[in-house]
């Protein structure tokens, strides 16, 4: 599929929700939502450091990688938690979890969906 997802308003494959309501509020009315995630991922790789500035204040850049305490755990120390600035892939030494994008990293570190955060990573963007 080449990075693109058909979503209607959130879910996978432009499956509709049998009451054609999602639990934001929102109705569907059979519109298809596109969510192009590797064009969004693209957009983010070159302003991946502000980024990461911005949603972990408490990180550093060491080399091609950003450090910084994992805001899902009690971390206390800087060291286990890394996104790699180049690729975007991250990953928590300490805890095991990982994943291969920008849109995963804010997926994790916001407590969202996949579509939730490439949503919010394209409008912040400005990726259509």
């Amino acid at each position: 599929m080449g990075g693109r997802l058909l979503l209607s308003r959130g879910r996978e494959l432009g499956r509709a929700p049998a009451t054609g309501r999602e639990p934001d509020g929102d109705r569907t009315r059979g519109r298809r939502l596109i969510i192009d995630f590797a064009a969004i991922n693209r957009a983010a790789l070159p302003v991946l450091l502000p980024l990461l500035r911005r949603w972990l204040s408490n990180g550093r850049r060491e080399g091609r990688e950003f450090v910084a305490l994992n805001p899902r755990r009690a971390d206390q120390h800087l060291g286990s938690f890394k996104i790699n600035l180049v690729t975007g892939r991250w990953s928590d030494f300490a805890s095991g979890d990982k994943g291969g994008d920008p849109i995963s990293l804010a997926a994790y570190v916001f407590g969202l969906s996949q579509g939730e955060a490439a949503r919010r990573l394209a409008k912040m963007l400005g990726v259509r």
